[in-house]
């Protein structure tokens, strides 16, 4: 994956995880250049950001520190081998306290 279509995926990445946090209306979203603020009604947070030089989409959350990266098919962390989606699915019903999913 080149830069540009780095820049590409990861920003379809942010579109998707925003729309689906307005959508469940469970906090508040905001978007900031290549950094997304998940922030739950609890006032927990979930941040999430393109790491251009390693390009990977990093997370934090109250579970700790993700990092995944692209491997020509879906974004899977880069230590246990999850998939982006269903992890950051877990994140934010954790955080949420109720179901949650992409």
């Amino acid at each position: 994956m080149n830069d540009s279509e780095f820049l590409a995926a990861s920003e379809a990445v942010l579109d998707r995880i925003l729309n689906a946090f307005d959508d469940a209306g469970i906090g508040d979203a905001l978007r900031t250049g290549n950094v997304l603020t998940l922030e739950f009604d609890n006032g927990s947070q979930i941040i999430v950001n393109r790491h251009e030089p390693n390009r990977e989409i990093w997370v934090a959350a109250r579970s700790g520190g993700f990092h995944f990266r692209h491997d020509g098919t879906a974004w899977i962390d880069t230590r246990n081998g999850g998939e982006l989606f269903a992890r950051l699915g877990e994140m934010v019903a954790g955080q949420a306290g109720e179901p949650f999913s992409f």
